[in-house]
């Protein structure tokens, strides 16, 4: 391989790079290095625009004979003054859900703590929508779900919680609740 020279720098290019970095000192050194800030994370901003709107959607529209019709048995709860088509929609998948807490092997004061911790971690990202797994009380002495009712007594009393409902069969069925969280 054939190495190329490099041209010499003639003495007046020498004399005007002098000149232009006369008066440049060098920067002080701390001993520290300086670390690039991370960048935040991605912020969804079409999922929340989506959801806006289904909520707003859903505290418009006026109560129907088929929303009585999608009620059924199962556990529900809607904060005053939203919609039936709140839970509706709950019901329907209509929301993603976001984030979830499995409560499989706690005792009802773990369970409490743990529900606290996650709605509260909830809040502070923004999360809207999120699925609260209790179980259906088959481990549990006498084969009773424990759990089920405190925890549905426990999410009527946050007041962040805006509805909540049993979840579709694919996302837990009677084991779990879809919960629908204040933005």
């Amino acid at each position: 391989m054939k190495k190329v020279a490099k041209p010499a720098l003639e003495d007046s290019d020498l004399d005007l790079f002098r000149q232009a970095v006369a008066d440049a000192r060098p920067l002080p050194h701390h001993g520290k290095v300086q670390r690039r800030q991370d960048a935040p994370p991605p912020y969804p901003v079409q999922s929340h625009l989506d959801e806006h709107a289904a909520l707003m959607e859903s505290l418009s529209a006026d109560w129907t004979a088929q929303d009585w019709l999608d009620c059924g048995d199962e556990p529900n709860f809607l904060r005053t003054g939203l919609s039936r088509q709140v839970l509706r929609k709950l019901r329907s998948g209509t929301w993603v859900i976001q984030d979830q807490l499995d409560l499989h092997g706690l005792d009802r004061h773990q369970a409490r703590d743990a529900l606290a911790a996650f709605l509260a971690h909830c809040r502070r990202r923004g999360v809207r929508c999120v699925r609260i797994i209790h179980g259906k009380g088959l481990g549990s002495k006498n084969r009773e779900p424990v759990l089920r009712a405190k925890v549905k007594h426990w999410l009527a009393q946050r007041e962040e919680v805006l509805a909540f409902c049993q979840a579709r069969p694919t996302d837990g069925g009677s084991g779990a609740l879809v919960v629908l969280l204040k933005g």
